[in-house]
């Protein structure tokens, strides 16, 4: 890349402002702020804001002060954040993020976090000051994330000489420009970046081939020149424009082989969103270089508007967008104990854009052989059943696609509806081939093939799709998988999830029915995607089953009505183990609404069959317990524990007696008084309880107090306790909510832990690990430091963290793997010499092996159930240091050899 130069071009010129303006251009007066500081009413004039503006910030200036550290520039700085605060409360035009920025002289993380510090009130950052921030937030780090890997490709592309620098800024500029009016969610990642490769494909067959590297001139010698131009002066005359010309297709799958994209994708939004974007700009026919002033002129409208930060600084390294460089060695090199020197490996870290393509290029490999229709096997299936529910469930696919590619070109931008159809494609093939694997499972579990009863449920095939599109979409969501969610609020927009459910108007209780069953029907699965479906359930339990529509509370209203012995999960049962043995079809075949009548076995086996005893004369007859109900109010119970242990440990750990105590209270809450939950957070009823008994039990623990340290726990938003409802439709403080609502449901249950009789402690519930298992996870070797297994995929791509990375099935590459290979597997008579000459006997194992029959072992004696390979790979790593040596050794006597 070329050297960085500070052109004075149209970037510098609106982002780089003079900010001691002319005191006569700003509508803040001197004369009318005595009161207030000088420095401060001269920041105000330097931005230009409004009187309400200035009096609003000075306002929160004062609430917030006290707070302040006394550090030198820290005053100044709030100042800024306080008048950011101020426009975006007030929603009046100013001055740009960029601007205040540079006014007080920091950068974008630097400005984030000391607005997140200064929220010390529950009303100082409102919903919308939330809202625009996380916005902010996130459009950073993708716009960060794409000029890195824009510099990057960019070096690979041209050669580096004076004019390459014009080239790069034109061709970042005009990325800008196309992703500012060609797409409506500009932190899109993946979009943005396939929507860069058309950027740069439209440069390099414009770009005189002494500039471009020996790959793109071989590329581009091949490619057709781009159609003439119309001229503007027949153009009234001209017939209606053809459609847009075909891709280069030669250079543009260059381009995607070298940056890991998938030549499909990048020719869709190429042939819709860039190529009405070049119509828009009048560039669709030009052979020439567009002007880089013309392009910053039309950004610099888009930029205006959305008063965000200017994306074009990114290219002059600007203080405000890019921190200082750290060097790589002083993060990356850090040697483990006890190794060498120079066996130290640097491992780059993966950026964002190649983790999301690899992703992206690995579920796609994972759905090569799966097909758009369902399979034989699963035809099969369909023709087994009672009724055959084989149009149905086309008719299904069809509807809800249509309804798919609507709502996500209303959510990216209509012209982005193709890719809607391809992430949907993706979604239908893994839709039929958990559908297949979840039969097949239940097969040999039941050894019944007729499953009518499942698979004419709406239900149970809505939720199977909607969880396969999560899967899909948030593999291209890339690190951002899931917003953080509180009661009907979501602090990321988009399609992060529970977009899917709003598309498809699916009850998340639902939907929570098919997770496990889903994640264990599909192995292939990685271990980011299962942390997201696991997510995906606990955003559930804390809120989204609790909207005020959800079917979960008449299933807990017909609970009640079968009285105590029907409970959702009695509490004597939240000390036993969590068992996962539940399927799909077990939870949506489970009863949901009770019957006055006995019922009878189903149409078509989907659970053991099993005839329910006849009731006993003169008796009613009991209501089967909703399995369904009774595993989502056990999962509850240990999520909601959790949750309340971690806030304790932050709070009270000087007073251990009231955890049980609390969670007691919680615990009853959510069994008796679940009509609290509706339309609120699990998180809002755990702070409440943790209140009252601190109140009850004379603990001084201020709600201030609590909600700092609910803000440090993983995957909070502030919005749970300044956002509470209290009633029709009223929201407000968490405060508010424990005075008006909670505190007056529960006083009298609240002050029985004051008397001398208080209730019965509930039992604390188990924290058992998650229930999915991480398959592709390497597993070390025992008896060995850096041997690890891991299970293989189609084409997996690999990085390796050791000098030695076989793997089976595939050619090892250079001859010198096989020297190194065998060197190791020879170890027996390395390690017998080497204990020889120590004059030593071998010493019994520290680690504990377990043989074949599960007995453990500490003495490291052989057993006849020790694996053969299991003995060698021990051997191996015995002697790595001495094979380390033998290698050294044999490239030093080749660098002697004249």
């Amino acid at each position: 890349m070329p050297p960085k130069t500070r052109n004075s071009g149209a970037a510098q010129k609106e982002t780089k402002p003079n900010t001691k303006l002319d005191k006569d251009n700003s509508n803040v007066s001197a004369e009318k702020h005595k009161e207030k500081d000088g420095e401060f009413v001269t920041l105000c004039q330097s931005l230009r804001v409004t009187e309400a503006v200035c009096d609003r910030a000075w306002t929160i200036w004062k609430t917030v002060q006290a707070s302040v550290e006394k550090v030198p520039d820290t005053a100044k700085r709030l100042w800024g954040v306080c008048l950011f605060v101020a426009v975006t409360d007030l929603a009046v035009a100013s001055f740009t993020f960029t601007q205040v920025l540079k006014a007080v002289d920091l950068n974008v993380t630097q400005f984030l976090a000391l607005l997140k510090k200064m929220d010390v009130n529950l009303d100082t950052i409102s919903t919308r000051v939330n809202s625009a921030m996380t916005r902010l937030e996130k459009k950073y780090s993708v716009s960060l994330a794409l000029y890195q890997r824009f510099e990057k490709t960019c070096s690979k592309i041209f050669i580096e000489d004076a004019k390459a620098e014009y080239i790069l800024r034109s061709c970042w500029t005009m990325f800008l420009l196309a992703k500012g009016r060609a797409l409506q969610m500009e932190d899109d990642l993946v979009i943005s970046f396939h929507l860069m490769v058309c950027v740069l494909e439209f440069f390099i067959r414009r770009c005189p081939s002494g500039m471009l590297q020996p790959l793109y001139q071989s590329s581009i010698s091949t490619a057709p020149s781009p159609p003439t131009r119309t001229s503007r002066r027949n153009q009234s005359k001209a017939k209606p424009s053809p459609p847009p010309p075909a891709v280069d297709v030669f250079l543009l799958e260059t381009l995607c082989r070298e940056n890991d994209c998938t030549l499909e994708e990048v020719k869709n939004v190429y042939q819709t969103s860039f190529s009405a974007f070049l119509e828009s700009v009048s560039l669709s026919g030009t052979r020439d270089l567009p002007e880089t002033g013309a392009l910053s002129k039309q950004y610099e409208e888009l930029y205006l508007k959305s008063r965000d930060f200017d994306e074009r600084l990114f290219l002059d390294e600007d203080e405000t967008l890019v921190n200082p460089k750290v060097q790589l060695m002083q993060v990356e090199i850090t040697p483990r104990k006890n190794q060498p020197e120079e066996d130290t490996v640097l491992i780059p870290p993966q950026t964002p854009v190649r983790a999301a393509m690899n992703s992206i290029a690995q579920l796609r490999d994972d759905l090569i052989a799966s097909g758009d229709q369902p399979s034989a096997n699963l035809a099969v299936y369909f023709k087994n059943c009672t009724v055959d529910p084989t149009a149905e469930v086309l008719q299904r696919v069809e509807t809800l696609g249509q309804l798919f590619f609507q709502r996500f070109g209303q959510a990216v931008g209509p012209r982005c509806v193709g890719l809607g159809k391809q992430r949907f494609t993706l979604g239908i093939r893994l839709y039929y081939r958990v559908m297949e694997s979840m039969l097949t499972s239940e097969e040999k579990r039941l050894s019944v093939q007729n499953f009518s009863k499942l698979l004419n449920n709406s239900t149970f095939h809505t939720s199977l799709l909607a969880c396969a599109l999560e899967v899909v979409m948030a593999t291209y969501a890339g690190s951002s998988k899931t917003g953080v969610y509180s009661n009907g609020v979501s602090a990321e927009k988009g399609l992060s999830f529970p977009w899917i459910l709003d598309v498809f108007q699916l009850a998340a209780f639902d939907f929570y029915k098919v997770i496990e069953s889903f994640i264990k029907a599909e192995p292939s699965l990685s271990k980011d995607i299962v942390k997201h479906l696991e997510r995906c359930e606990h955003l559930i339990m804390e809120a989204i089953a609790w909207r005020g529509d959800s079917p979960l509370f008449e299933l807990l209203r017909q609970t009640r009505e079968d009285g105590p012995v029907e409970q959702a999960e009695p509490p004597a049962t939240l000390n036993q183990p969590l068992q996962h043995n539940h399927t799909a079809a077990d939870l949506y075949l489970s009863p949901v609404r009770p019957s006055n009548r006995l019922l009878t076995a189903p149409d078509s086996p989907a659970t053991p069959p099993s005839q329910p005893p006849a009731p006993a004369t003169n008796q009613a007859p009991r209501h089967p317990q909703s399995k369904s109900l009774s595993l989502f109010y056990k999962k509850l119970y240990r999520l909601a524990y959790l949750k309340l242990k971690m806030l304790f440990t932050h709070l009270l750990t000087s007073h251990p007696e009231l955890e049980p105590i609390m969670w007691t209270l919680y615990q009853h809450t959510l069994q008796h008084e679940y009509e609290l939950m509706k339309d609120r957070h699990l998180d809002q009823l755990m702070m409440s309880a943790m209140y009252a008994i601190c109140k009850v039990k004379n603990v001084d623990l201020r709600f201030k107090t609590i909600v700092t340290a609910y803000k440090n726990l993983p995957n909070t938003n502030p919005e749970t306790f300044k956002h509470v409802l209290i009633r029709d439709g009223q929201y407000d403080s968490i405060i508010v909510f424990y005075n008006l609502v909670f505190m007056q449901k529960l006083k009298t249950n609240i002050l029985q832990y004051a008397s001398n009789r208080p209730p019965t402690l509930s039992p604390i519930p188990q924290i058992p690990c998650s229930p999915y298992k991480f398959q592709n996870s390497p597993l070390r070797v025992p008896g060995s430091n850096n041997v690890y297994i891991s299970p293989m995929k189609n084409q997996q791509v690999m990085t390796p963290r050791t000098r030695i990375l076989v793997s089976i099935g595939e050619s090892f590459g250079t001859a010198d793997k096989f020297q190194k290979i065998n060197a190791m597997m020879s170890s027996r008579d390395l390690s017998l010499k080497r204990s020889l000459d120590r004059n030593s006997g071998s010493k019994p194992l520290k680690r504990l092996r377990f043989d074949t029959d599960g007995q453990d072992e500490s003495d490291g004696s052989k057993t006849d159930g020790d694996s053969t390979l299991i003995q060698k790979l021990e051997e191996m790593a015995s002697t790595q240091t001495r094979v380390r040596e033998q290698m050294k050794e044999d490239a030093e006597s080749k660098k002697d050899m004249p």
